[in-house]
């Protein structure tokens, strides 16, 4: 299997949460199947419904056929409210795109799904910024993120029993 068996990627909005919510749900629980025993990643359904609820929402799925190999999910952040505020300056033009979620299905890492998913996200965003945050246990990911172009900004723990995060932010459109 390679990048080319990942035959079609599909967007979503807002209106479509009801029906790939579950699926959202099922991937995540795949792609996090060694850690759904911490209280965190069970909440997971509640992320969804909050992410999915804003204006705005967008979301790129992968499938081979018709099974989701990933997805990518996010929405304009609240100006005023973004990530990186407390960390950095406001640049001339704050818009940013939040990324919530990049996951892939195991079977389907490292064949290029991911930076495929990422770039069909932010394709074409409107905002001058992405802005997302990493597990900073996972240094690997976020050194994914900086081949990207994105840079880290300073660290946070959202919710007392969420892992601390690295924040990171691009400037749009990214380059390469």
């Amino acid at each position: 299997m390679d990048l080319a068996d990942v035959t079609e990627l599909r967007r979503y909005t807002t209106e479509d949460l009801p029906s790939i919510r579950q699926m959202l749900i099922d991937v995540h629980a795949d792609a996090f199947a060694d850690q759904m025993d911490d209280e965190f990643h069970r909440r997971f359904p509640w992320f969804v419904d909050q992410w999915g609820g804003r204006r705005d929402f967008a979301c790129v799925v992968g499938y081979e056929g018709d099974e989701p190999v990933g997805y990518a999910y996010g929405a304009p952040a609240t100006e005023g409210r973004e990530w990186w505020r407390p960390f950095m300056n406001a640049p001339d033009d704050p818009s940013t795109f939040s990324l919530s979620e990049l996951m892939v299905r195991p079977a389907w890492r490292k064949l290029g799904v991911s930076d495929e998913l990422h770039r069909a996200i932010l394709d074409g965003r409107p905002e001058a910024m992405a802005a997302l945050s990493v597990d900073s246990t996972h240094p690997r990911v976020q050194a994914l993120y900086e081949s990207w172009g994105y840079r880290k900004v300073g660290e946070s723990r959202p919710f007392a029993d969420s892992p601390l995060y690295a924040l990171m932010v691009a400037d749009l459109p990214l380059k390469g």
